[in-house]
């Protein structure tokens, strides 16, 4: 489709300075590798070489989770507080909509549904550039909603230190156990199993790419929440729009890394003109500048659509994690829109908002993947099972009938037989192939 572009990515899926996906999957390979070999003593290698982190013990004691809180702010507290409420008022309601039932679909033939947790669940919280508070919300609290038992969060050393308020982060969302361990050593061990971290049966939790081909190398051993790739965030506005609040919201997310694309979808000619113009003037007081900049250079872009049919058209085809909408009239989009992992509906709503205190879970899909999933919810960490009881004697040998034509017609004779036993014992029908077995004993 040629859309009409004001500015048009330039950027690679590879940023300059960075590794290419075979170097990154090399050094994923090598470390999971040893931690299946060496257990605990590669997770300490590895740690030790790559955040230079090699203390007695990776998880914190109730004492030391104890000295870390009383260090962190008591407002950052009460923040961690508010938001982590904000986060399981919604958790909750979406636990709600899930119901188990049982249904009797004819006389004594009962078919039921049951949502039982996942055992035990990993919570990989990201360090590095920034200390992800949000993430432990987004993931423990959401696995402790689901009621799911056992919850262990990983979370790397910055600069050598452990990330304290991080640390209560994870501790009030309800985690079982803390680990200071970050990097691929910490998604291996848990999803592997060494002598000091038991092996977890799902990981979730954003990362960067050697996190996010960890998390892909692991998945069918275990289960995992998304396969992540750089925060994307795309506004949809009309000239109602204020140029000031897309381009500041479109930086907002720019500065989560400097592959993170950004665009606008307008049908303003001027509203393109002046947003392009604002980026580049708040970019210079912006303290995120480095990263957003490059982001938005490399990949950023501005798309000029004819009208309003066109730009809805035009963002489904992005498929983007985040999509705000700055319109006369935000919610038309909840209609005319299917393809995106969260929608910020108005200029009175952010991503940002998303992103750290509204209370919707911000672990979305990106790279298109909003095409075929959702973001990470309390359904992520249920297994919805079903289970069937047929105490109706004369319905039980009806499905025999019925179970022993359907069978033969796939030519599978073992489920016929299956079928025709029941019908024979509960309906009293001759079959050939049992009256023969029976005449054999």
């Amino acid at each position: 489709m040629a859309w009409n572009y004001l500015k048009k990515s330039t950027g690679s899926d590879r940023p300059a300075g960075t590794m290419s996906s075979e170097q990154v999957s090399a050094i994923v390979s090598e470390i999971i590798d040893g931690v299946r070999r060496e257990g605990d003593a590669a997770v300490r290698r590895y740690s030790g070489k790559l955040d230079k982190w090699s203390p007695a013990s990776f998880k914190l004691s109730p004492q030391e989770i104890a000295d870390i809180m009383a260090k962190v702010p008591k407002q950052t507290i009460a923040d961690i507080e508010q938001v982590q409420s904000n986060v399981r008022r919604f958790a909750e309601a979406q636990m709600a909509s899930l119901k188990d039932f049982e249904l009797e679909v004819e006389p004594g033939v009962f078919l039921g549904q049951r949502n039982n947790p996942i055992r035990s669940v990993g919570a990989y919280v990201p360090g590095g550039r920034y200390p992800l508070l949000a993430s432990a919300h987004m993931t423990v609290l959401t696995a402790k909603v689901a009621g799911v038992p056992k919850v262990i969060g990983c979370t790397p050393p910055i600069g050598g230190k452990i990330p304290n308020a991080t640390v209560a982060a994870l501790h009030l969302a309800g985690a079982d156990e803390i680990h200071i361990l970050g990097g691929v050593q910490a998604v291996a061990a848990m999803a592997i199993g060494t002598e000091s971290i038991a092996k977890v049966d799902f990981i979730a939790g954003p990362g960067n790419a050697f996190v996010a081909e960890a998390k892909r190398r692991f998945f069918g051993e275990i289960g995992i929440d998304l396969f992540a790739g750089p925060t994307e965030v795309l506004i949809v506005a009309d000239e109602t729009a204020d140029p000031f609040t897309i381009a500041t919201d479109l930086l907002s997310q720019a500065e989560h890394g400097p592959d993170s694309p950004a665009v606008l979808i307008t049908t303003s000619t001027e509203v393109a003109s002046e947003t392009l113009r604002l980026c580049s003037e708040l970019l210079k007081t912006l303290s995120t500048a480095t990263i957003a900049g490059a982001a938005w250079r490399d990949f950023g872009e501005i798309v000029v659509a004819a009208d309003m049919d066109e730009a809805y058209r035009i963002a489904d085809e992005y498929a983007y994690e985040h999509v705000q909408i700055f319109t006369r009239c935000p919610r038309d989009a909840l209609d005319r829109m299917t393809n995106y992992g969260a929608l910020f509906l108005g200029e009175k709503t952010c991503v940002s908002y998303g992103d750290k205190c509204i209370g919707t879970n911000h672990v979305l899909p990106t790279r298109g993947a909003a095409r075929y999933t959702g973001g990470l919810w309390v359904g992520k960490y249920l297994r919805t099972v079903t289970y069937q009881e047929v105490r109706n004697a004369g319905e039980s040998g009806r499905l025999g009938r019925l179970c022993g034509r359907a069978a033969r017609a796939e030519l599978f004779e073992g489920h016929a037989r299956s079928g025709d036993l029941r019908a024979q014992k509960y309906l009293g029908d001759v079959i050939n192939w049992i009256s023969q077995a029976q005449k054999s004993k």
